[in-house]
């Protein structure tokens, strides 16, 4: 088991070349936010906008676009019930999907269509209702995608891989990961007080930091957000997917230092300031 450290933000968050432009830096699409859960989405995009991908779009029900906008201008909306999702999945770098999404016909919908039009070029990271319908009905895996990112809270997992939680070691881990998903190029980001994670190639690393302040809703999306935003603009690596998870908990403790709860959305706030320290010392 490998420590995940600090010097892999120096080495991961690179400084931005003078003839930067968005497009170098990724296009990524959120998909999630049913009517009762549209926090959840905008939470995630706010992680990939300050995370610093080049071109985010959410896909999400149309009564969130008010708020979305008016807390993310910098985000394209776009109704999920839009025929146009087929294709804006193609052209997408990374999608994230899950956040909010439910468990409605629809939902599982929108999982088919993501399994049918996402390529071996893209990186799809899994969250929340996208794991759990999932679990229901394993043939909504969208194994065809380059890379997979699962990113399960314990009982998300219980419920996808069948393994209890006081039962869910490295190796039982490391098992399921590998039945579920065969080939090598797939993650596991098991979340928990120190989160574990698992690379298609066995190998496993730990979040050695992290505090209780982040016990909070919306903590979880707001780290896909985050996953899919470094993908998006350095690439999909293992050491890209640490980074941000050992960003996201950094992120986490540097406001637990004077604040008893840590919000997702404060956590969000602080990214563009932290990349930008550990950009200077790459």
């Amino acid at each position: 088991m490998t420590e995940i450290t600090e010097d892999l933000l120096k080495k991961v968050i690179v400084k931005r070349k003078s003839d930067s432009y968005k497009g170098k830096y990724g296009r990524i699409l959120l998909i999630g936010g049913s009517e009762n859960y549209g926090g959840a989405i905008i939470m995630s995009t706010e992680g990939a906008v300050n995370a610093g991908a080049g071109l985010v779009a959410t896909a999400t029900h149309p009564m969130n676009l008010t708020a979305l906008h008016a807390r993310l201008p910098e985000a394209m909306f776009l109704d999920w019930h839009d025929a146009q999702l087929a294709d804006l999945i193609k052209k997408m770098d990374v999608i994230v999907c899950g956040p909010g999404l439910g468990m409605s016909d629809l939902a599982k919908q929108i999982m088919v269509i993501l399994r049918r039009c996402c390529s071996e070029k893209q990186t799809v990271v899994l969250d929340a209702s996208a794991l759990d319908l999932i679990s229901e009905d394993k043939t909504l895996l969208p194994a065809n995608a380059g890379h997979l990112v699962l990113t399960p809270h314990q009982m998300e997992w219980q419920r996808l891989s069948q393994i209890r939680i006081p039962f869910q070691t490295d190796s039982a881990n490391i098992a399921a990961l590998n039945q579920l998903i065969p080939d090598s190029n797939a993650m596991l980001v098991l979340k928990s007080n120190h989160t574990h994670v698992y690379d298609g190639t066995g190998q496993i690393f730990v979040n050695p930091i992290g505090n209780p302040g982040m016990a909070t809703g919306g903590m979880g999306d707001t780290l896909a957000g985050i996953i899919g935003g470094f993908v998006a603009q350095f690439g999909p690596s293992t050491e890209t997917v640490l980074a941000a998870v050992y960003m996201h908990s950094l992120a986490g403790d540097l406001l637990y230092q004077d604040h008893y709860v840590v919000r997702p959305t404060e956590i969000a706030k602080v990214l563009p300031k932290l990349m930008k320290k550990y950009s200077e010392l790459s």
